[in-house]
């Protein structure tokens, strides 16, 4: 694994995000000042969306429509008789220009939340073309390189900026209840959208190859391993992780993004709750006094098409103006903030600047005590990390990635490099002619020797007398191949052209000290509330909470099976928020909690201002009708 190297101190940014974060402690949590900082200005945009008045045009009358078919054969002659035009036909009818790109909005859009999905829509572009600036110097020239840095950065707050407004756009929706009137796939491709940017945020976490995304790679793979999926989705296999990110998440995010929109398109945004019980969106009376009834009415009453008062709308340029203040937002904190970039571990810094704990760790290795050594599927067949509620997942998926520790990360290396040392030779053959058991006496007496190892003048480690056999003579060569870099080249060799399955390396380090240590140092530790920590004061993702929180709960967070228990209730936890238009109880909570009278509170004054309004009010059948022509439509003044 080669790190990267860092950016000399006159590139760095005005505001220096690298030194030590700071941390604050309640209860079993933890969570860092700019998660927390991310998480109030989050809520501080969600209040002042409710509350500021947003500047509209003001209500008036809709247009009278006649006969809405496109101009063609559809509409001047017989129906079209081929595929085409039928398909055409179709496609018109479902989703006519008019809805498609509409140019007047319903009288009750009159506040700051509906303006989030068009946000979080531009924040998405700017983060597409910053990736694909990203990509003219390839993956890792932003380590090096000022502008590599810059873009790096680009993408880095516009990714924080479209999560933070695609989860402000998820609550205002939630307490909006998007999902009446037949928007339930609107709430849904909505809800799968959102799922599918943590996947893509995550594998770009994966990506970065810097301490973070070594961090986030060793502790997020116990999950996987316990779903048995572990060796097909290897987050450890950097350059898997990249195709994920910048091939096939992408492809799964735009479309869903894309049927996302054209749902709310053709179904339009969802009708305001009715202001009091028993009446209809602009307070007329349903017709009919049976609870059941009323609720009937009032869904047929959601699901009709609007013809009450609209205002006047510019699809185009929301979207250039909400584009334009998210690249401003963007090229700010990226020229102010810039990113971080705490470089990878290496083993050959490892062996280099803690080689006591190297050679404890390769002793360890040798004896087969280590955690990978007794780690289970996919990597070995031993039981020490397998988890399993019911059946176990890990174990029906079998050993895909099989590492024999003392063969992968001692005996192997030197074997490919003893050709010109007699000394290593012998130690070698010795060690391959003796027994196991005899293997393992000298792998453990080295081991509890080491904790006290000492080094020579020239780097050799020393340990007091015993019967270690050829293990010190082992343990001097592979220490002098790490430091040399060989240790690094020799792990990743053989896992194809390119060489980007850091696996082996990865667990060797994740055996040792150093590299909870160095972690520790930067606080990325599992304790903090968020499931993805970042480096130095800068903000990681602290909308993914709901994952992290099973692992401090008394009881689940000394489980042997933590991982699965985490995966189990976010999984069901997710269900629930996807399927809550299904759900009863839960899809009432908006309509209990009514922050939607703060949405719509405009809507509801001039409503009752001009004394109700032309909206469909469902007859006794449920079924949605317009208001007969003789009751006057009304319309307020802006």
């Amino acid at each position: 694994m080669t790190a990267p190297l860092s950016l000399p101190g006159p590139l760095a940014a005005p505001v220096n995000l690298n030194h030590p974060g700071h941390y604050l402690h309640w209860s079993v949590f933890t969570i860092s000042v700019a998660n927390l900082a991310v998480i109030i200005v989050m809520l501080v945009i969600f209040a002042a969306a409710l509350l500021v008045r947003l500047p509209v045009a003001p209500a008036e009358e809709p247009a009278r429509h006649g006969d809405k078919r496109p101009p063609g054969p559809e509409r001047d002659g017989p129906p079209p008789r081929t595929w085409t035009g039928r398909l055409r036909v179709l496609v018109l009818r479902w989703l006519p220009p008019e809805r498609l790109l509409p140019e007047t909005q319903p009288s009750y859009v009159a506040s700051w939340i509906y303006v989030f999905g068009v946000a979080s829509l531009a924040a998405l572009g700017v983060a597409i073309v910053s990736g694909f600036l990203i990509a003219l110097g390839g993956v890792d020239w932003w380590h090096t390189n000022p502008a590599g840095r810059f873009f790096n950065s680009l993408h880095l707050w516009s990714v924080e900026l479209f999560m933070a407004l695609l989860v402000i756009h998820l609550w205002g929706k939630f307490w909006m209840g998007a999902w009446r009137g037949g928007r339930a796939r609107t709430w849904m491709t909505g809800v799968l959208a959102f799922l599918a940017s943590i996947g893509e945020a995550f594998t770009g976490y994966l990506s970065q190859q810097n301490l973070d995304s070594q961090w986030i790679a060793t502790n997020g793979k116990d999950a996987f391993n316990a779903l048995g999926i572990g060796a097909f989705f290897n987050l450890m296999a950097f350059g898997q992780m990249l195709l994920w990110h910048v091939v096939l998440l992408p492809l799964v995010l735009l479309g869903l993004v894309g049927i996302h929109v054209l749902l709310v398109r053709y179904r339009g945004v969802v009708h305001p709750y009715p202001p009091r019980r028993g009446r209809g969106p602009l307070g007329e009376p349903l017709v009919g006094n049976p609870p059941r009834l009323t609720r009937k009415q009032a869904r047929a009453a959601d699901r009709a098409e609007w013809r009450g008062p609209v205002r006047r709308y510019d699809l185009i340029r929301e979207a250039i103006a909400a584009s334009a203040v998210v690249v401003a937002l963007t090229v700010a904190l990226a020229a102010i903030l810039s990113s971080p970039d705490v470089r990878s571990i290496t083993i050959q810094r490892w062996a280099t600047a803690d080689p006591a704990d190297f050679v404890v760790t390769a002793a360890g290795e040798l004896a087969g005590t280590t955690e990978t050594a007794t780690y289970g599927p996919p990597y070995n067949h031993a039981s020490g990390s397998v988890q399993r509620l019911g059946p176990s997942w890990q174990e029906m998926a079998g050993v895909h990635e099989p590492i024999n520790a003392a063969n992968t990360f001692v005996i192997h290396p030197l074997r490919a490099v003893a050709g010109r040392d007699p000394a290593l030779r012998s130690a070698l053959a010795r060690w391959s002619t003796a027994s196991t058991r005899q293997r393992d006496a000298w792998a453990n007496s080295y081991a509890k020797a080491a904790a006290k190892v000492r080094f020579t003048s020239t780097g050799s480690p020393v340990v007091a007398p015993g019967r270690y056999g050829p293990v010190p003579v082992l343990m001097s060569a592979e220490l002098t191949l790490a430091r040399g870099g060989g240790l690094d080249a020799s792990l990743v060799a053989g896992n194809g052209f390119y060489g980007t399955n850091f696996t082996k390396p990865l667990l060797f380090l994740e055996d040792g000290s150093y590299y909870s240590n160095r972690a520790r140092a930067e606080h990325l530790l599992g304790d903090q509330w968020g499931v993805m920590n970042e480096t130095g004061s800068y903000p990681g993702q602290p909308w993914l909470w709901l994952y992290q929180l099973w692992y401090h709960i008394p009881g689940f967070s000394t489980s042997p099976n933590v991982d699965l228990i985490a995966v189990y209730l976010t999984g069901l936890a997710t269900v629930l928020l996807l399927l809550i238009p299904f759900i009863p109880g839960l899809r009432s909570i908006p309509r209990l909690v009514p922050l939607y009278r703060l949405v719509w509170r405009r809507y509801y004054h001039e409503a009752e201002a001009a004394g109700g309004g032309d909206h469909p009010v469902p007859s006794g059948d449920g079924k949605g009708t317009a208001r007969p022509e003789g009751v006057a439509r009304q319309s307020s003044p802006g």
